[in-house]
């Protein structure tokens, strides 16, 4: 637990460091316009595909999240900001045995840095803090876990600042249950998200 809050007050700290950056007005990579701050904001569904031994009892998941960029190197390198809930649908049956199992509901908050290395196309890495809403119901003796997230992806323009956000991520949080490293939530997920 106390991990998880140094984690969660290095983010924060990072994050109110990144807000206070003021926005370049160089020449820029990507082609999406910012608001007049420089910050991009999201608003996105996300889903998932459980992998490793966490496919074993769930199908797959959906979600939603809200993002915030917040451009550093002008409009190339952005220090983000994502919070959003994932729920992980429990699979009725394993191996043609019906079981009782509730899904998993998480909140997982990160931090971290997005760059475009060309026009429109990002590699993107975030890390921070995942909390475990049902703890109780499904057995975790964490509330929390450290979560991490390497994703690429790509905004389609729409016009007038507008964009479309498609990325495709591995995630992956430590234990939620102490020297059981079943208890690990690993999936790949798809973000989309409409940016403004």
């Amino acid at each position: 637990m106390k991990s998880s809050l140094k984690i969660s007050a290095l983010a924060l700290a990072f994050a109110a460091f990144a807000f206070s950056a003021k926005a370049q007005t160089t020449t820029t990579t990507s082609t999406t316009t910012t608001t007049p701050s420089g910050i991009r904001y999201s608003i996105g569904v996300d889903g998932g595909l459980p992998i490793g031994n966490f496919k074993n009892a769930y199908n797959w998941s959906v979600g939603g999240s809200v993002q915030a960029d917040i451009p550093v190197v002008s409009n190339q390198l952005f220090v983000t900001v994502n919070a959003g809930y994932d729920n992980f649908f429990a699979k009725k049956t394993i191996d043609g045995i019906s079981v009782s199992q509730p899904d998993i509901q998480l909140l997982p908050v990160k931090a971290g840095l997005k760059f475009f290395p060309v026009s429109n196309f990002y590699i993107q890495g975030e890390a921070g803090v995942a909390f475990a809403l049902n703890k109780s119901n499904v057995g975790f003796d964490k509330s929390d876990a450290f979560v991490w997230a390497p994703q690429i992806g790509y905004q389609f323009q729409l016009g007038g600042g507008n964009y479309i956000d498609a990325g495709v991520r591995y995630e992956s949080t430590t234990n939620f249950v102490t020297n059981v490293n079943d208890s690990k939530v690993k999936f790949v997920g798809l973000r989309v998200a409409y940016g403004f």
